[in-house]
């Protein structure tokens, strides 16, 4: 039964898709069915066999060895500040974002990243059918964040027509950043950030393909990458700076939403006797459905869902957290996978901001695509969701 239900889940994305397409003659349906291959041999792989779970515990270990380097910084500027045996979350989640943040840089400085962005971004272009341009972009949202790519191709903006730039716009969208990876592994699985991971950096391309196809001409096809001139201690103080500011303004946010959630909740209940969240839920409960999720669950599932899209993937994890219990194994992660992405309301003005910083018109014109923007990367989700109940 859950093969019939993720058959009819991923004609249901794909048509949703197709049915916001701008250019429907020009869809490339050889590159997207080899790219959904891709995305199951990639769910059985890193969930079903040894392999994957030998990768992913690899990949884990790492970060919680960077989580406890952050953590001896953390200790020494504001040890004692929670009492023992308590979780703070802006201290134990969101300041290691700072030291995460400072490997990126280094790694950048040294030409590291920009060399496996490139190599990886050119191979998958022979996958995906788009240009050089859009897979470099995609990895490199993966490595340095949904804002600064595009500091790293703001040579090529002002040459970019709007359906490139969109491309580019939503696989930053539809990815998140490895500085904040970490941050993401104290509260779901790690074996579900990382095929999410992957899964959406596929996803990103299928989605892209149907609702935005165009053909990139060879003349056209050009990598320039930017990089900027510092000493290697102003980098350092540049990327300590900006891992701040990340977990400063996710704080902030979260502060914001949950208080807000919490007080619509509380206003629907009151005047409805239904919160706001279980409204949304039964909104999107058909979505969770194809995803793979049972009736029963689909429901509270959708709350989560809906959660994540009107305030961010932070608030809805740790939601989650506090229900899990209440879900099946199946099903969280399914909804685990779904919820690792910048597919959000806030998204549309971190890109379209970050874009504009650097050119003013082209800012202007991803703020109009916006929510088009946010539509293909939450379609992006939902098919990582369904290739994952596959698998599961």
């Amino acid at each position: 039964m859950k093969y019939i239900i993720a058959l009819f889940g991923l004609l249901v994305v794909l048509a949703l898709a197709y049915l916001f397409s701008n250019n429907r003659k020009e869809i490339k349906i050889k590159p997207i069915i080899i790219m959904v291959v891709i995305q199951f041999l990639l769910a059985g792989l890193l969930l079903n066999t040894k392999f994957g779970f030998v990768l992913i515990t690899a990949f884990s270990d790492v970060f919680t060895k960077l989580l406890a380097y952050a953590a001896s910084g953390i200790d020494f500027v504001f040890g004692g500040l929670a009492n023992k045996g308590e979780m703070s979350f802006f201290l134990n989640v969101l300041l290691p974002i700072v030291f995460i943040s400072v490997l990126i840089g280094i790694l950048q400085y040294f030409k590291i990243l920009p060399f496996i962005m490139k190599g990886i971004g050119l191979l998958l272009s022979k996958v995906n059918g788009l240009g050089k341009l859009e897979s470099y972009n995609a990895i490199a949202s993966a490595m340095v964040g949904q804002s600064e790519v595009f500091i790293t191709v703001k040579k090529q903006l002002g040459h970019l027509p709007a359906h490139r730039l969109y491309t580019l716009c939503a696989s930053a969208m539809s990815t998140v950043s490895m500085s904040i990876v970490g941050a993401y592994m104290t509260m779901i699985e790690p074996k579900y950030v990382v095929t999410a991971l992957a899964l959406n950096l596929f996803g990103g391309f299928i989605i892209a393909s149907i609702i935005n196809p165009y053909k990139v001409e060879p003349e056209e096809d050009l990598l320039v990458v930017q990089g900027e001139k510092q000493s290697f201690f102003e980098m350092l103080g540049e990327y300590i700076i900006d891992g701040f500011k990340v977990a400063i303004i996710v704080g902030a946010m979260l502060i914001g939403f949950v208080a807000l959630i919490a007080g619509i909740n509380n206003v629907f209940d009151l005047i409805f006797g239904i919160s706001f969240q279980e409204i949304l839920g039964y909104i999107f409960a058909p979505f969770a459905f194809i995803m793979g999720i049972p009736f029963k669950e689909a429901v509270r599932a959708g709350g989560i869902m809906a959660t994540k899209l009107v305030t961010n993937e932070f608030v809805a994890m740790m939601d989650l957290a506090k229900m899990q219990d209440s879900f099946s194994p199946r099903t969280l992660g399914i909804i685990s996978v779904f919820l690792v992405s910048f597919a959000n309301f806030s998204s549309i003005g971190i890109i379209s901001g970050a874009v504009k910083s650097l050119n003013e018109q082209k800012g202007n014109t991803v703020a109009r695509f916006g929510l088009k923007l946010l539509y293909g990367a939450t379609l992006v989700s939902v098919l990582s969701a369904v290739i994952v109940s596959v698998v599961l």
